[in-house]
């Protein structure tokens, strides 16, 4: 009786095994960070270059932290706390410096109608997710926001940048 469950436990230690030593995509880790930015590779706002394919990180069991680094976000700091590695892409901010490009006070960065990408961040953990503005905002403002797929219910965050609202938990 012992025997038949020796194989289907062996089986299992192997599988797992096999996963842990599986390195992780790295073009998951570029999608993550186009969806964080609410730009893709090489446009203003998003990661200027891809994650270097040379990497080789150990596969991440858990949900990736994705958070801006830097005083000016300049970078998006990307994390596996179940694999114990953490990577930095750097960020195109549409310039040479840091007051390049920079809105001026009270100009309108999201407009009604317009597709955003609303970023919940709390304790450990950053969420992103597509979906529509439903005022005009200016960057620090407070707007209203509708989340792809809800008809119902709006949310408020505040204008990040062009193309970006965000929610921050406590």
């Amino acid at each position: 009786m012992r025997h038949l469950f020796v194989g289907p436990l062996a089986a299992s230690l192997l599988a797992t095994a096999a996963a842990a030593a599986t390195p992780m995509d790295l073009s998951m880790i570029d999608r993550a960070v186009a969806d964080f930015t609410g730009a893709e590779i090489g446009q203003p706002g998003g990661a200027k270059l891809p994650v270097d394919r040379r990497l080789r990180l150990a596969s991440c069991q858990t949900p990736l932290d994705l958070q801006w680094f830097g005083r000016d976000q300049r970078s998006v700091q990307i994390a596996c706390p179940s694999a114990g590695w953490r990577i930095y892409v750097a960020v195109d901010n549409g310039g040479g410096g840091a007051m390049h490009g920079a809105p001026a006070y009270g100009e309108t960065l999201v407009h009604r109608g317009e597709a955003v990408s609303i970023q919940v961040r709390g304790g450990g953990f950053t969420l992103t997710r597509q979906g529509s503005a439903m005022e005009d905002g200016a960057q620090g403002e407070w707007i209203k926001v509708r989340a792809t797929g809800e008809r119902t219910e709006t949310l408020r965050a505040m204008v990040i940048r062009p193309g970006q609202v965000g929610i921050e938990l406590p």
